[in-house]
Protein backbone atom coordinates (compact mmCIF):
# COMPACT_ATOMS: atom_id res chain seq x y z
CA UNK A 1 0.00 0.00 0.00
CA UNK A 2 1.14 3.54 -0.76
CA UNK A 3 -0.25 6.98 -1.55
CA UNK A 4 -1.04 5.94 -5.13
CA UNK A 5 -2.56 2.57 -4.35
CA UNK A 6 -4.49 2.15 -1.10
CA UNK A 7 -5.64 -1.05 0.57
CA UNK A 8 -9.18 -2.12 -0.32
CA UNK A 9 -10.35 -0.93 3.08
CA UNK A 10 -9.01 2.61 2.64
CA UNK A 11 -10.08 2.70 -1.01
CA UNK A 12 -13.65 2.12 0.16
CA UNK A 13 -13.26 4.83 2.81
CA UNK A 14 -12.00 7.21 0.11
CA UNK A 15 -15.00 6.40 -2.10
CA UNK A 16 -17.29 8.18 0.38
CA UNK A 17 -15.34 11.45 0.27
CA UNK A 18 -17.16 13.91 -1.97
CA UNK A 19 -15.27 15.77 -4.70
CA UNK A 20 -14.05 19.19 -3.59
CA UNK A 21 -13.97 18.28 0.10
CA UNK A 22 -11.55 19.57 2.69
CA UNK A 23 -10.66 16.50 4.71
CA UNK A 24 -9.17 15.89 8.14
CA UNK A 25 -7.81 12.37 8.48
CA UNK A 26 -7.43 11.63 12.18
CA UNK A 27 -4.86 8.99 13.09
CA UNK A 28 -3.41 9.37 9.61
CA UNK A 29 -0.35 7.16 10.10
CA UNK A 30 1.65 7.56 6.84
CA UNK A 31 -0.87 10.07 5.42
CA UNK A 32 -1.58 7.67 2.55
CA UNK A 33 -5.31 8.47 2.55
CA UNK A 34 -5.05 12.29 2.33
CA UNK A 35 -2.26 12.00 -0.26
CA UNK A 36 -4.41 9.69 -2.34
CA UNK A 37 -7.44 11.99 -2.05
CA UNK A 38 -5.45 14.99 -3.27
CA UNK A 39 -3.69 13.03 -6.02
CA UNK A 40 -7.05 11.80 -7.30
CA UNK A 41 -8.43 15.35 -7.19
CA UNK A 42 -11.15 14.26 -4.78
CA UNK A 43 -10.08 16.50 -1.89
CA UNK A 44 -9.02 20.10 -2.50
CA UNK A 45 -7.04 20.19 0.73
CA UNK A 46 -6.45 17.94 3.73
CA UNK A 47 -5.16 17.79 7.27
CA UNK A 48 -3.33 14.69 8.49
CA UNK A 49 -3.52 14.44 12.27
CA UNK A 50 -1.35 12.06 14.28
CA UNK A 51 -0.84 11.78 18.05
CA UNK A 52 2.17 9.43 17.94
CA UNK A 53 5.57 10.92 17.13
CA UNK A 54 6.74 8.12 14.81
CA UNK A 55 3.65 8.09 12.54
CA UNK A 56 3.61 11.92 12.60
CA UNK A 57 7.15 12.01 11.22
CA UNK A 58 6.23 9.33 8.67
CA UNK A 59 3.25 11.43 7.53
CA UNK A 60 5.40 14.55 7.15
CA UNK A 61 7.98 12.59 5.16
CA UNK A 62 5.29 11.10 2.92
CA UNK A 63 3.67 14.46 2.16
CA UNK A 64 7.06 15.92 1.25
CA UNK A 65 7.89 12.91 -0.92
CA UNK A 66 4.59 13.36 -2.77
CA UNK A 67 5.26 17.14 -3.07
CA UNK A 68 1.87 17.92 -1.55
CA UNK A 69 2.95 20.39 1.16
CA UNK A 70 0.75 23.11 -0.41
CA UNK A 71 -2.31 20.90 -0.10
CA UNK A 72 -1.82 18.78 3.02
CA UNK A 73 -1.04 20.04 6.52
CA UNK A 74 0.39 17.46 8.92
CA UNK A 75 -0.25 18.18 12.60
CA UNK A 76 1.03 16.52 15.77
CA UNK A 77 -2.16 16.58 17.83
CA UNK A 78 -4.55 14.46 19.85
CA UNK A 79 -7.69 13.53 17.92
CA UNK A 80 -9.79 16.39 16.59
CA UNK A 81 -7.36 18.91 18.05
CA UNK A 82 -5.59 18.55 14.70
CA UNK A 83 -8.42 20.63 13.19
CA UNK A 84 -8.18 24.43 13.29
CA UNK A 85 -11.07 26.76 12.43
CA UNK A 86 -9.13 28.30 9.52
CA UNK A 87 -8.91 24.85 7.88
CA UNK A 88 -12.63 24.93 7.04
CA UNK A 89 -12.72 21.14 7.21
CA UNK A 90 -16.02 19.69 6.00
CA UNK A 91 -15.19 15.97 6.09
CA UNK A 92 -13.52 13.88 8.79
CA UNK A 93 -12.15 10.38 8.28
CA UNK A 94 -11.11 8.11 11.14
CA UNK A 95 -10.06 4.58 10.21
CA UNK A 96 -8.47 1.57 11.83
CA UNK A 97 -9.51 2.04 15.46
CA UNK A 98 -12.10 0.48 17.74
CA UNK A 99 -15.60 1.91 17.71
CA UNK A 100 -15.51 3.11 21.35
CA UNK A 101 -12.20 4.91 20.74
CA UNK A 102 -13.56 6.63 17.63
CA UNK A 103 -16.66 7.71 19.57
CA UNK A 104 -14.51 9.10 22.39
CA UNK A 105 -12.34 11.03 19.92
CA UNK A 106 -15.46 12.63 18.44
CA UNK A 107 -16.90 13.34 21.88
CA UNK A 108 -13.75 14.82 23.38
CA UNK A 109 -13.52 17.79 21.00
CA UNK A 110 -16.98 17.87 19.45
CA UNK A 111 -16.79 21.67 19.07
CA UNK A 112 -14.12 21.13 16.38
CA UNK A 113 -16.79 19.57 14.16
CA UNK A 114 -18.62 22.90 13.66
CA UNK A 115 -17.80 23.14 9.94
CA UNK A 116 -17.96 19.37 9.35
CA UNK A 117 -20.95 17.89 7.53
CA UNK A 118 -19.70 14.36 6.84
CA UNK A 119 -17.98 11.75 9.01
CA UNK A 120 -16.51 8.64 7.39
CA UNK A 121 -15.63 6.19 10.14
CA UNK A 122 -14.07 2.76 9.84
CA UNK A 123 -14.12 0.89 13.15
CA UNK A 124 -12.27 -2.41 13.39
CA UNK A 125 -14.62 -3.59 16.17
CA UNK A 126 -17.73 -2.48 18.08
CA UNK A 127 -19.33 -0.23 15.46
CA UNK A 128 -22.36 -0.08 17.76
CA UNK A 129 -20.54 2.52 19.89
CA UNK A 130 -20.45 4.90 16.91
CA UNK A 131 -24.16 4.43 16.20
CA UNK A 132 -24.90 5.18 19.85
CA UNK A 133 -22.76 8.34 19.66
CA UNK A 134 -24.56 9.42 16.48
CA UNK A 135 -27.98 9.04 18.10
CA UNK A 136 -26.93 11.17 21.07
CA UNK A 137 -25.33 13.91 18.98
CA UNK A 138 -27.78 14.36 16.09
CA UNK A 139 -25.86 12.62 13.33
CA UNK A 140 -27.56 10.17 10.98
CA UNK A 141 -26.28 7.24 8.99
CA UNK A 142 -26.40 7.77 5.22
CA UNK A 143 -24.39 4.69 4.22
CA UNK A 144 -22.73 1.61 5.68
CA UNK A 145 -20.46 -1.02 4.24
CA UNK A 146 -18.91 -4.24 5.50
CA UNK A 147 -15.93 -5.90 3.85
CA UNK A 148 -13.27 -8.49 4.47
CA UNK A 149 -9.59 -7.92 3.82
CA UNK A 150 -6.72 -10.21 4.86
CA UNK A 151 -9.05 -12.36 6.97
CA UNK A 152 -10.26 -9.32 8.93
CA UNK A 153 -13.76 -7.87 8.75
CA UNK A 154 -14.26 -4.11 8.73
CA UNK A 155 -17.28 -1.84 8.76
CA UNK A 156 -17.52 1.65 7.29
CA UNK A 157 -20.10 4.09 8.63
CA UNK A 158 -20.91 7.36 6.85
CA UNK A 159 -22.68 10.02 8.91
CA UNK A 160 -24.19 13.39 8.12
CA UNK A 161 -25.94 15.86 10.39
CA UNK A 162 -29.54 15.00 11.23
CA UNK A 163 -31.70 12.93 13.51
CA UNK A 164 -32.45 9.22 13.19
CA UNK A 165 -34.02 6.46 15.18
CA UNK A 166 -32.62 2.95 15.38
CA UNK A 167 -34.17 -0.24 16.68
CA UNK A 168 -32.03 -2.44 18.98
CA UNK A 169 -31.28 -4.65 15.96
CA UNK A 170 -30.27 -1.68 13.78
CA UNK A 171 -28.10 -0.32 16.56
CA UNK A 172 -26.22 -3.59 16.87
CA UNK A 173 -26.06 -4.72 13.24
CA UNK A 174 -26.43 -1.52 11.21
CA UNK A 175 -29.63 -0.52 9.34
CA UNK A 176 -28.07 -0.56 5.86
CA UNK A 177 -26.06 -3.72 6.50
CA UNK A 178 -29.18 -5.51 7.74
CA UNK A 179 -30.93 -4.82 4.45
CA UNK A 180 -28.00 -5.99 2.33
CA UNK A 181 -27.04 -9.00 4.51
CA UNK A 182 -24.10 -9.93 2.30
CA UNK A 183 -21.85 -12.93 2.90
CA UNK A 184 -19.34 -10.97 4.99
CA UNK A 185 -22.17 -9.67 7.21
CA UNK A 186 -23.42 -13.21 7.76
CA UNK A 187 -19.92 -14.49 8.44
CA UNK A 188 -19.26 -11.76 11.02
CA UNK A 189 -22.42 -12.35 13.02
CA UNK A 190 -22.23 -16.13 12.84
CA UNK A 191 -18.73 -15.88 14.31
CA UNK A 192 -19.89 -13.41 16.97
CA UNK A 193 -22.81 -15.67 17.88
CA UNK A 194 -20.52 -18.66 18.30
CA UNK A 195 -18.34 -16.63 20.68
CA UNK A 196 -21.37 -15.44 22.66
CA UNK A 197 -22.56 -19.02 23.03
CA UNK A 198 -19.14 -20.02 24.34
CA UNK A 199 -19.32 -17.22 26.92
CA UNK A 200 -22.82 -18.26 27.95
CA UNK A 201 -21.62 -21.81 28.52
CA UNK A 202 -18.83 -20.49 30.75
CA UNK A 203 -21.33 -18.30 32.61
CA UNK A 204 -23.60 -21.29 33.16
CA UNK A 205 -21.07 -22.89 35.49
CA UNK A 206 -20.03 -19.62 37.15
CA UNK A 207 -21.43 -18.02 40.27
CA UNK A 208 -24.39 -15.90 39.10
CA UNK A 209 -23.65 -12.47 40.60
CA UNK A 210 -25.73 -9.44 39.62
CA UNK A 211 -23.08 -8.37 37.10
CA UNK A 212 -22.85 -11.85 35.58
CA UNK A 213 -26.64 -12.05 35.33
CA UNK A 214 -26.73 -8.70 33.48
CA UNK A 215 -24.00 -9.89 31.11
CA UNK A 216 -25.92 -13.11 30.48
CA UNK A 217 -29.12 -11.22 29.65
CA UNK A 218 -27.23 -8.83 27.33
CA UNK A 219 -25.68 -11.73 25.40
CA UNK A 220 -28.99 -13.58 25.16
CA UNK A 221 -30.64 -10.44 23.76
CA UNK A 222 -27.91 -10.06 21.12
CA UNK A 223 -28.16 -13.72 20.17
CA UNK A 224 -31.91 -13.35 19.71
CA UNK A 225 -31.44 -10.30 17.48
CA UNK A 226 -28.86 -12.01 15.28
CA UNK A 227 -30.93 -15.18 15.01
CA UNK A 228 -34.00 -13.22 13.91
CA UNK A 229 -32.05 -11.23 11.30
CA UNK A 230 -30.04 -14.12 9.88
CA UNK A 231 -32.93 -16.54 10.12
CA UNK A 232 -30.73 -19.17 11.69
Amino acid sequence: MNAQRLSERLTRVASYVEKGSIVADIGSDHAYLPCYLVHQQIADKAVAGEVAKGPYESARKQVRAEQLQDYITVRFANGLQAIESEDHVDTVTIAGMGGPLIASILDQDIDRLKTVNRLILQPNIHAKAIREWALLNDWKLVAEEILQEDDKIYEILVLERGKMTLSPAELLLGPFLMVDRNDVFRKKWQKESAEWKRILEAIRVAELSKEVQMKKEEIEEKLTIVKEVLGA
